[in-house]
């Protein structure tokens, strides 16, 4: 399994938020929901983002764009569009004053907006909760990417348009694996341009050494690795390997080793009924109070606290 495959395993959408909004100008949507990640697909017409602080980025027909919480932010006809809806945490929708927006603008199944024949088309799919997609993953993206057009030719966009309207049974399930196939689609596409400035680990997976050393840590992360069992494995010695591996990720392969470990260990906690046991033991640690002594040290709060969290979330949302 490669790098990015691995950020994207385990834990993914589940049950996402996913919206076909038709629009006609003016319209403005100020999006305060607190979202993780969300992902607009521009299929007809044209959109502005305006992150908060940030300069306004155009979407046109086929473009796509990332937009990374839990900032708030505006997406309009115009930049100069004062909001007209207000979308709150749990996609809940409201006008500026208040009240309530959803019966009112309701054009069908998962689809919303102020006209049925508006000129403005798009998708938008949120991961709701942060741990559907890797802390790793989330730290290397902008504020806001947008991938044109013109990069990239991938079919995803059309089929989940096809599928977003269909109401039959299982559709929530298909809909949260094409929003994962196309995140996944959309980032592939992104960390290739130059600009993108992709992270010091996606990066490494192409080094003939090093790229073998994460494949067999993001395999295997319950195995006891060692620095001489990653060496023998990629053919080098032990010191070529650690210093290698540190100029091309950023940290020794034990360091990414404890991370890699950790985030997988705060995905289980959240996202399953596991003891801190069993996830300690999946994970690569001897006992759950080794994993508990990892964990807060990283994360501040012990494995119990974090998944009540987990339950604090889901009760709010």
């Amino acid at each position: 399994m490669d790098t990015l495959a691995s950020m994207l395993d385990g834990p993914r959408a589940r049950g996402a938020f996913l919206l076909r909004s038709i629009l006609t100008p003016p319209w403005s949507l100020r999006i305060q929901d607190g979202a993780p990640l969300t992902l607009v697909a521009m299929v007809r017409g044209e959109a502005w983002v305006v992150p908060d602080g940030e300069e306004a980025v155009r979407l046109g027909a086929g473009d796509v764009a990332i937009i990374r919480g839990p900032e708030p932010y505006t997406v309009a006809d115009d930049p100069a569009t004062p909001p007209q809806v207000v979308i709150h945490p749990g996609q809940h929708c409201a006008s500026p004053e208040g009240e309530p927006l959803a019966q009112a603008m309701d054009l069908g199944v998962r689809t919303w907006g102020n006209s049925p024949s508006g000129s403005a088309v798009m998708l938008t799919g949120t991961y709701q909760m942060r741990g559907e997609i890797n802390r790793r993953l989330l730290a290397a993206l902008p504020t806001l990417l947008v991938l044109p057009d013109d990069a990239w030719d991938c079919p995803f966009i059309a089929l989940l348009g096809d599928e977003i309207v269909k109401d039959e049974p299982g559709q929530e399930a298909v809909l949260d694996r094409l929003l994962d196939l196309l995140l996944i689609a959309v980032l592939r596409a992104w960390f290739s341009r130059p600009e993108a400035e992709a992270p010091a680990w996606y990066r490494a997976h192409s080094d003939p050494v090093v790229g073998k050393a994460l494949r067999m840590l993001h395999n295997n992360p319950d195995h006891p690795w060692t620095v001489a069992m990653l060496a023998e494995g990629t053919g080098v010695s032990r010191a070529a390997l650690a210093r290698r591996f540190t100029e091309l990720v950023g940290e020794s392969p034990m360091a990414y080793l404890t991370g890699w470990r950790l985030a997988l260990a705060a995905d289980m906690l959240r996202e399953s009924d596991a003891t801190v046991g069993a996830v300690a033991r999946q994970v690569g640690y001897g006992s759950s109070f080794a994993l508990s002594t990892a964990f807060k040290r990283v994360h501040g709060v012990s494995p119990q606290d974090h998944r009540r969290r987990r339950v604090h979330e889901q009760a709010n949302a």
